[in-house]
């Protein structure tokens, strides 16, 4: 057995700042399935970059890294570039970042292909052939379409494809998986399983999902601060890991626990807060084609209940959110909330600004709903100023307090969104929505793109902000073991339909639905058997 990557003694850092990483050694062995397991900001990414010399140019390296026998970091840019084509393939974590959007997926795969010397004619038939033998279906249609008219799915499965073009004899993944629901990530797993063992590659794979990890690799290293604290084989590691930071790990990866399932609300003879009746949305493609997003969905939400949402990638999950927060508008069907039908049009300016004092919304990507220029005090504290007519010192005082209550530092809360890390981000934007003082708040995908450690304190930020604020919340998520923690009913979608509804004990126990049950049998089973490590 031949050594793929070796990394010794491995130690980066930039000028004037402390090392990102300090003496990581590991190595992957030909035909081995190797997990990189930490939190985010560990150093995880900066050492898989380093084995194909994909590090910026400031950065201090020291150490050895070697892919088939070639140092990476002081080969010259032509044989990095031979290794790449050749020898080493990376998939990233998000595949909409790494394709041309005005490019089509033919396009993208012929360009590689090219490089090897095949003629347009050839490596738009290699194309073909690739996308199929990634499980895609109507392949040669595919080459012809954009980025955007393929869900993160199918996309992902072309940058696959892209990644194995050359047959490379190492194959790194920087968390391909992280933000697909279970059933893709299920089918991603299989695809990744099934191509390293028929092709004998060597993978690297980089996650923050335990159960993940342990499906899929032999083996695994746990990173902390730039830093290999364990390793060695997976099962022993998860099993009976010897260091606090990976029983910490272990403890904070979500398991289904129908002991732990919170109890129904209770009406008490008032209304639902929450219900839709007949709520459809359809829109009108090109060439006059209707796609049918959501359909004749109903449900109701009492005041101080917890929903959840879950199904997979396009289910119609964020459209019923979006409809709910009145970032569109339904085609079909009613929606009240509070007592109030919500009119079936695109609400006035005014109009929005009141349904905002009773319904906030919290997305996947914190960044992208935080203005970059802004500090997040100041922006906490504008919501204060727009909805509770506070005066600017009154409203910067009261934020200040608001972040403190989340666990945003003081020292932090002059801070630009950039120089905090994805857990305090979506911690900030948790206060964002709560300075409104909303009776119904909306989660979608709120935790999904995070590490498991970071998941379970905003985890349990939410269920503590709930009691306190006497919070309704509609959480959209693809996350079974999330629902059982925080929901107490819960709605299952496929293609647009709620395919099924109840409480969330009864539907995990015990679902009627086909669906439901891969669903739930497609999550990666923990290897401790849905019992985490004790200390």
């Amino acid at each position: 057995m031949s050594r793929l990557l070796e990394i010794q003694d491995l130690t980066l850092g930039f000028p004037d700042k402390a090392p990102l990483l300090e003496r990581v050694s590991l190595h992957v062995d030909d035909g081995e399935a190797v997990a990189l397991v930490g939190e985010s900001g560990s150093g995880k990414s900066l050492t898989i970059r380093a084995a194909l010399g994909l590090l910026p140019d400031r950065a201090q390296v020291s150490g050895r890294v070697s892919v088939r026998g070639l140092d990476t970091l002081t080969a010259g840019r032509q044989r990095l570039m031979d290794l790449r084509r050749k020898d080493a393939s990376m998939i990233f974590q998000d595949p909409r970042a790494g394709i041309n959007p005005v490019r089509t997926v033919g396009d993208f795969l012929g360009e590689t292909l090219r490089f090897q010397g095949l003629s347009r004619t050839e490596a738009a038939q290699k194309s073909v052939a690739a996308l199929e033998q990634v499980g895609l279906r109507r392949a040669k249609e595919l080459t012809g379409q954009h980025p955007h008219q393929l869900s993160g799915g199918m996309l992902q499965r072309v940058m696959i494809a892209a990644a194995l073009l050359n047959s490379p004899k190492l194959l790194l993944c920087d968390e391909p998986t992280t933000a697909l629901d279970v059933t893709t990530q299920a089918g991603i797993v299989g695809l990744l399983r099934e191509q390293q063992q028929a092709r004998g590659m060597g993978m690297l794979f980089i996650t923050h999902d335990l159960n993940l990890a342990a499906s899929l690799c032999e083996r695994v290293y746990v990173l902390r601060n730039g830093r290999v604290v364990e390793q060695g084989a997976t099962q022993e590691v998860f099993l009976a890991p010897q260091q606090d930071y990976t029983r910490q790990l272990v403890n904070a990866t979500p398991v289904i626990d129908l002991d732990k399932v919170p109890a129904p609300a209770v009406a008490n003879g008032m209304p639902p807060l929450l219900t839709a009746s007949g709520l459809s949305k359809r829109y009108e493609l090109a060439r006059g084609e209707i796609l049918t997003a959501l359909d004749d969905a109903g449900f109701s939400l009492p005041e101080g209940g917890s929903l959840g949402v879950v199904g997979e990638s396009g289910s119609g999950k964020s459209t019923l959110a979006r409809l709910v927060v009145a970032l569109e508008t339904a085609t079909e069907g009613e929606l009240t909330l509070g007592g109030n039908r919500r009119p079936q049009r695109r609400l006035a300016a005014a109009e929005r600004k009141v349904l905002a004092k009773d319904v906030q919304i919290v997305f996947q990507d914190p960044y992208l709903s935080l203005d970059p220029r802004i500090p997040v005090g100041r922006a906490v504290a504008d919501v204060f100023r727009l909805h509770q007519h506070q005066g600017r010192h009154e409203a910067l005082a009261s934020a200040r307090a608001l972040l403190g209550r989340v666990g945003i530092a003081e020292e932090r809360c002059d801070a630009l969104p950039r120089a905090l890390s994805g857990g305090q981000r979506q911690r900030v934007a948790l206060a964002k929505a709560l300075a409104a003082r909303p009776r119904l708040l909306v989660l979608d995908e709120a935790t999904s793109a995070l590490d498991v450690s970071v998941q379970a304190q905003v985890l349990d930020l939410v269920e503590e902000l709930r009691d306190q604020f006497g919070l309704t919340i509609l959480f959209v998520t693809h996350d079974l073991a999330v629902v059982s923690r925080l929901c107490d009913n819960v709605l299952v979608m496929h293609q647009g339909r709620i395919v099924e509804q109840g409480a969330t004990a009864r539907i995990l126990e015990d679902p009627g639905e086909e669906y439901t049950r891969n669903l739930i049998g497609s999550r990666p089973r923990p290897l401790w058997d849905e019992e985490p490590a004790t200390a």
